[in-house]
């Protein structure tokens, strides 16, 4: 659809509006619109001052014997595409397993359950996307999930299972924040109004993406680190010491990686991204190590084994996390600049 530009008095150009999409919004002369410059220099117009959409609603119809994972997947996949109130709906009365996992799910939301009774719920979200702010919130998620792994390892090499148990518990928090972007990014990704409010273009909402993702991850190797420090414990295991100091100073090393290119992605720095991609290989190197020294050990229990093993997993994780966002970061170097 083109439209030719025209001249109105001395200064001012002009162009008309489809005569279809006046009506289907139901515009007369004298409405007002909408005007957004997009970061590509394109301009948006939408049907009103503050160009903003409906919240959308949805019901969701829960059956008497439907397991409460695929209930709480449901009400995630709603939250994700945009919906501002969910109606659950049961058909009998909710059992006392569903009930604990709405309720469970609500709160990591940052929604409310605003009525309630025996066989139904209506949940709302109270946050105004608009008004958010991308980066603090990334930044924010960033600093639990770092705060998490360098805990997480001061709590292996001390064996020290308070300070692993409040590690295990900052995973929540983290996973608050994932759903939280995650569903601004898609929103943004479909609002023209709110993407230009964030200031995002397309290419920014997949690169957020990939990034909160692996934000998320690195927090997750954290709290299986923090498990196995708990597990290991309550079974009066103890990782013998040379392998605790390898595995120690593999982990800080993929810490310091992951930091290094999360600041690289802010930055856009690309020789720091490339010295994150370079120094990965380091990591590869002390887990060959690792793994010799554990299996050529005295130690046969399959338990310590497995402990190992799975420590060794997350240290390699954490540091393919940082590998990505590095990636990630040389990438956004180089965006063609609107």
């Amino acid at each position: 659809m083109e439209r030719k530009i025209m001249s109105l008095g001395r200064s001012s150009l002009v162009i008309s509006l489809p005569k279809h999409w006046v009506k289907m919004n139901e515009l007369k002369q004298g409405d007002v619109v909408s005007l957004a410059v997009q970061r590509d220099r394109s301009l948006v117009v939408t049907p009103s001052a503050e160009g903003k959409k409906e919240p959308k609603e949805i019901v969701l119809h829960i059956d008497v014997d439907e397991r409460d994972t695929l209930i709480v997947r449901k009400i995630v996949g709603c939250y994700l595409n945009g919906y501002s109130g969910i109606k659950i709906v049961s058909k009998n009365v909710f059992s006392v397993t569903q009930s604990k996992a709405i309720r469970n799910i609500v709160r990591m939301l940052y929604m409310r359950i605003m009525e309630s009774d025996a066989k139904s719920m209506y949940i709302q979200t109270l946050i105004d996307e608009s008004k958010a702010s991308l980066e603090l919130a990334i930044q924010r998620m960033h600093l639990i999930s770092s705060s998490m792994c360098r805990d997480a390892l001061n709590s292996l090499k001390n064996r020290d299972v308070m300070l692993a148990k409040a590690v295990f518990s900052l995973d929540d928090d983290v996973d608050h924040f994932c759903f939280f972007l995650l569903r601004l990014i898609r929103d943004a990704a479909q609002d023209s109004f709110l993407a230009s409010e964030l200031g995002m273009n397309p290419l920014d909402a997949m690169d957020h993406q990939t990034l909160v993702y692996r934000v998320e991850h690195t927090a997750d190797h954290s709290a299986n680190i923090a498990r196995h420090v708990i597990m290991l414990s309550g079974e009066n295991q103890r990782i013998p010491d040379n392998l605790l100091n390898l595995l120690f100073t593999a982990g800080t090393e993929a810490v310091n990686l992951y930091s290094k290119a999360f600041g690289a992605f802010l930055s856009k720095d690309i020789i720091v991204s490339d010295e994150v991609l370079e120094q990965q290989k380091n990591i590869e190197k002390m887990d060959r190590e690792i793994a010799s020294k554990a299996f050529m050990s005295k130690q046969k229990n399959p338990q310590m084994i497995c402990a190992i093993c799975s420590l060794r997993d997350s240290i390699k994780r954490i540091a393919e996390c940082a590998a990505d966002i590095a990636e990630l970061a040389i990438n956004r170097a180089y965006l063609m600049s609107s």
